[in-house]
């Protein structure tokens, strides 16, 4: 069991390595390292390169949760004989563990996001990869969670402030949907990562000096 929890952790790390958001600013002749808030997220990618590059970096930042989160689940569902199965050096290939090789998969893809080894271990604040993940193994809570989103920025217009009360939202959706305790840790660990990475952007928003996204039509305060 820990020579596949290992292999879950290095995977996962490596694939959120993967420095999409650099990529992506780079391919529009941008260094996003120097530009804007000098982040490789989604937001400031969009922010300094346009709508289409910005989204395109959430999409595939995304993609990194999915597939740390998702590859053990699917070799669990493409096994046929799964529970006669023996992985690691006899430890039995279940459901369970498979979950947990999930969970340890994401939180390894969200520190290689956060703390990229392509790119001198900077990195975005993990939002998008968490939603990928999430998505995988509590879809009910990403959906919870996209509506807390929704809700904050279409009414403030601040990216982080939603990002950050969609975070907190999902170990308390997680908690009172019954989900198991390996889960709700790892959804209070995912917003305790993302509140760390927003501390900069919680001490604007408390100095009202945040950055908004302007409406149609509307410059940005």
């Amino acid at each position: 069991m820990f020579t596949a929890l290992c292999t879950a952790a290095i995977a996962g790390y490596l694939l959120g390595s993967l420095p999409f958001g650099y990529l992506v600013a780079r391919a529009n002749g941008v260094n996003i390292f120097e530009h804007g808030s000098k982040n490789p997220g989604a937001t400031n990618v969009r922010r300094v390169c346009g709508k289409r590059a910005g989204n395109t970096v959430f999409l595939l930042d995304a993609l990194k949760g999915v597939a740390a989160a998702g590859w053990p689940l699917l070799l669990l569902w493409l096994s046929p004989d799964v529970r006669n199965f023996t992985f690691a050096g006899g430890a039995l290939w279940a459901p369970e563990f498979a979950q947990a090789m999930a969970v340890v998969g994401l939180l390894s893809a969200l520190i290689g996001h956060c703390f990229s080894c392509f790119t001198k271990f900077k990195g975005g604040k993990g939002v998008a990869t968490a939603v990928g993940g999430v998505l995988v193994l509590m879809p009910i809570s990403i959906v919870i969670g996209a509506a807390v989103w929704c809700a904050t920025f279409f009414t403030l217009r601040y990216v982080s402030l939603a990002s950050l009360l969609a975070a907190v939202s999902l170990p308390i959706s997680a908690f009172f949907l019954g989900q198991p305790r390996l889960l709700v840790g790892m959804a209070a660990a995912i917003a305790i990562l993302v509140i760390i990475r927003h501390r900069a952007n919680i001490t604007r928003l408390l100095n009202g000096t945040e950055n908004r996204f302007a409406k149609k039509n509307q410059p940005a305060k």
